[in-house]
């Protein structure tokens, strides 16, 4: 289990020194991601990929359950007061679910790919300013560990926080 923790830093270079800092203490490269103002280069650093950066993970989920339940709903009143000459059978509301889940996961997924990720919405005036974000997903038991190291050898860095929840996919 891991958690994400966010840190906004001032420049660049510093974004470096603290991924070193981290490679040092054993967070893999993988599980960090620098977002910095576009254009800006961030060399030999790992960037957020376009599912931190946008709201598409909480779209498709918003989506699967509300097309779901409204897929379920259509289908229980299709069987329930099937159209004249027609009877459905049971397995119709399974149908209907699935179909529910597939249109309303493509379908908020497109809206969501357009919308920048609300979680990050506090950090989105630094990152205009020139400022780094890091988003470092640590295991659940070196949070402090890690919060404390980069608090001791970088008081400047401003600590954004932790979130509780880290999505498998992104």
């Amino acid at each position: 289990m891991r958690r994400r923790l966010y840190y906004m830093l001032p420049d660049v270079p510093s974004a470096r020194a603290l991924l070193d800092e981290l490679l040092l203490a054993r967070i893999e490269e993988r599980y960090m991601h620098f977002w910095a103002k576009e254009g800006t280069p961030l060399p030999d650093m790992p960037e957020a990929n376009f599912f931190q950066k946008t709201d598409l993970v909480h779209g498709v989920e918003s989506g699967i359950l509300t097309g779901g339940a409204l897929g379920v709903i259509g289908g229980a009143l299709l069987v329930q007061f099937p159209p004249e000459g027609l009877q459905l059978p049971m397995v119709a509301i399974l149908f209907t679910g699935i179909a529910g889940v597939l249109f309303g996961a493509w379908a908020s997924g497109m809206v969501a790919a357009a919308i920048p990720n609300s979680r990050l919405e506090a950090f989105r005036q630094g990152i205009e300013s020139g400022k780094v974000l890091l988003m470092v997903d640590v295991p659940f038991q070196r949070v402090r560990e890690i919060e404390d190291m980069v608090e001791k050898r970088h008081p400047e860095f401003k600590f954004g926080g932790v979130e509780p929840h880290i999505p498998a996919f992104p």
